[in-house]
């Protein structure tokens, strides 16, 4: 949908009040009350343009750090903060390992790989995220307060994280090549919309009581996310 100079996706839902994001493709989010009219939803993005402006903003300066990589050896891939260099082996129990420094990556004796190597990694980060992130959230539960439902880790397209209506928590994979003291803002973060569904001074004092130094973490993540990919 557009608005003068916006484009923007727009979702009707149960909830009480609109929520806006600039997600981490630079497109414009609206979750809206359902019975809510076009001009009160007009209004609310007439109202929070400058922080569209920069949060668009933003999201250009990250994305012009956008990493791409192959899988050749000698590539680095991340793994909670530290790159590994990737070494392509023969006579390997697993797809993908973690050994020694480097990345271990399965390929068959006629050199080939013996399946695709991006689902492969994707794969060793969501097994490793169920264990890692699983840890995290009990450790900081009874800091917050909250019991989550359940933990996921999954693909989430342009999100980081996810908190569903029913008290599940949703991780993307992508979390796993965060530095552990940014992992755990991700996760206290989504532990803290247990409390607080919006981004409101109640949902960031609970964050700063957890963790008083949440701003330096988050900011770690939006100037470095960009190059968290495979």
């Amino acid at each position: 949908m557009r608005y003068k100079d916006i484009e923007y996706t727009l979702t009707r839902s149960r909830r009480k009040t609109a929520s806006l994001h600039v997600e981490r493709d630079g497109g414009v989010s609206l979750i809206v009350p359902e019975a809510l009219p076009q001009e009160k939803i007009e209004a609310v993005l007439e109202a929070k343009r400058l922080w569209i402006y920069r949060g668009q903003a933003e999201w250009r300066d990250r994305n012009a750090a956008r990493v791409s990589r192959e899988f050749v050896n000698g590539e680095g891939f991340l793994y909670l903060g530290r790159s590994y260099r990737l070494q392509w082996v023969e006579a390997l129990e697993v797809p993908l390992v973690l050994k020694d420094g480097r990345f271990l990556l399965r390929r068959g004796q006629d050199g080939r790989p013996s399946g695709d190597p991006a689902e492969v990694f994707k794969e060793f980060y969501r097994a490793k995220g169920k264990v890692r992130i699983g840890q995290r959230v009990a450790l900081y539960q009874p800091k917050v307060g909250v019991t989550a439902r359940a933990v996921r880790v999954m693909e989430l397209g342009h999100r980081w994280a996810s908190c569903s209506a029913d008290g599940a928590l949703n991780f993307h994979w992508k979390c796993m090549m965060a530095p552990m003291t940014v992992l755990d803002y991700v996760v206290v973060h989504e532990l803290a919309h247990l409390l607080h569904p919006r981004h409101d001074t109640e949902f960031w004092n609970c964050v700063d009581r957890v963790l008083p130094d949440f701003r330096e973490r988050r900011d770690w993540l939006r100037v470095n996310g960009a190059g968290m990919g495979i």
